[in-house]
């Protein structure tokens, strides 16, 4: 990889990353707050992956894998999370789920 396209991975990568932060942070939707955690997550990847070619090392991809595999279980567990909630009849709303209670 070139070292001049490295910065631009970097900048690339910090711009997903507070999009998705900033849709963590405002949205009360959550699967919307899942997608902007998807997307902070995906910003991590590239990242690891830039520097993984960058160093010309496998440890960028092997560590984006790991991440890819935490990412697909949050979403497993979140999702199932969501349709319970969904099922009982309640509104999805993240404010009003701060407490899972009957």
């Amino acid at each position: 990889m070139s070292p001049q396209l490295f910065p631009g991975f970097i900048g690339l990568s910090a711009a997903m990353f507070a999009i998705g932060a900033m849709g963590v942070l405002l949205r009360r939707n959550p699967l919307v707050v899942f997608m902007s955690i998807e997307l902070m997550l995906n910003a991590a990847n590239l990242v690891l992956v830039t520097y993984g070619r960058y160093t010309h090392t496998m440890d960028g991809q092997v560590f984006a894998i790991v991440v890819i595999t935490v990412a697909a279980c949050e979403v497993v567990v979140g999702l199932a999370l969501i349709t319970g909630v969904f099922r009982r009849g309640r509104r999805l709303d993240l404010d009003d789920l701060s407490e899972l209670r009957q």
